[in-house]
């Protein structure tokens, strides 16, 4: 029996008729996902880049900030000595307790511009590191027309009513620092409505932060400068009531027991003097005080009541 062979030319032939792969459109995907993977890491390293330059200048700008509290503290150190000095000499004593308090209020504002930057080093280094580990191709969730956003006001797991009308977006307040900062400037340029008003807000939208110790403080400061004694004693006994931790707490007390003094509650006045230099024996405000209760001819402790009579 003969076998039949099929010549290699026709088998040549044959294989050239069939299908090939499609091998040009598989190397076509594979080159756009390598272009594309190539761009997100570009886009990544630009960030970082620029992630670098801004952190080197916001830094200097702590830095420089730094400098400028420090300088700030020597100076109170240096004002804090000369109301040792003239103690007992009672009109340099409160020209000298105006400066001291426009050096503290610098101060606050300085810590103010210090903490904002250090939030805003912080926000840089944290979206720095969602992208760096979000995978290549993935999306922030939560943003408009991506996977993950909610509808609506809707929250995650809680869909939105069919129907039902989104409710309506309250106006959130300005970041606390900002809020305090703008009362601080508008407070330190003798417009005292306006920096009322700020102050109060600080109060009304971050009542437990420690920036609300201190808008107590220059309520009571306002209120104390227009001759209003009894609102400035409430605003000073917010201060030691509610944040007795604060740095005000000092300047709290011996304002208060100013003010008590200047609305003929002059037994009280001296309590809080003496008070505050038991408290605080060591602070700028202690030595104002030993100054005022010295000038008023009154002992800076209590007598002893006796067992004689």
């Amino acid at each position: 029996m003969r076998k039949s062979l099929i010549p290699l030319p026709a088998v040549a032939a044959l294989a050239l008729m069939l299908p090939a792969p499609p091998a040009h459109a598989v190397s076509k995907e594979m080159v756009q996902l390598q272009t594309q993977v190539q761009q997100l890491q570009d886009m990544i390293q630009h960030l970082q880049t620029s992630n670098d330059q801004s952190m080197g200048v916001l830094q200097h700008l702590v830095e420089q900030t730094a400098d400028s509290v420090n300088r700030m503290s020597q100076t109170l150190n240096t004002l804090q000595q000369q109301v040792e000095a003239q103690n007992g000499q009672g009109g340099k004593v409160d020209q000298l307790s105006g400066q001291i308090q426009g050096v503290n209020d610098s101060i606050d504002e300085m810590k103010t511009r210090m903490a904002k930057l250090d939030k805003t080093l912080q926000d840089i280094q944290s979206q720095l590191q969602n992208i760096q580990s979000q995978p290549a191709g993935q999306q922030p969730a939560g943003q408009p027309g991506q996977p993950g956003a909610q509808p609506g006001n809707a929250q995650p797991g809680q869909p939105q009513a069919m129907g039902a009308a989104p409710a309506p977006q309250q106006p959130q307040a300005p970041p606390v620092d900002q809020l305090y900062q703008s009362a601080l400037r508008d407070y330190t340029s003798a417009r005292y409505d306006l920096a009322s008003g700020e102050f109060g807000d600080v109060i009304k939208y971050y009542p437990q932060d420690d920036m609300a110790g201190n808008a107590y403080f220059y309520l009571g400061e306002i209120s104390y400068r227009k001759g209003d004694y009894p609102t400035a004693i409430q605003n000073y006994d917010a201060v030691l009531e509610q944040f007795s931790g604060s740095s005000k707490a000092p300047a709290a007390q011996l304002r208060k027991g100013l003010a008590e003094i200047a609305a003929n509650q002059k037994d009280a006045g001296i309590r809080d003097l003496r008070s505050l230099i038991q408290r605080y024996p060591q602070t700028p405000e202690a030595a104002q005080a030993r100054s005022r209760l010295n000038g008023m001819g009154v002992r800076i402790v209590a007598a002893k009541p006796s067992a004689y009579r």
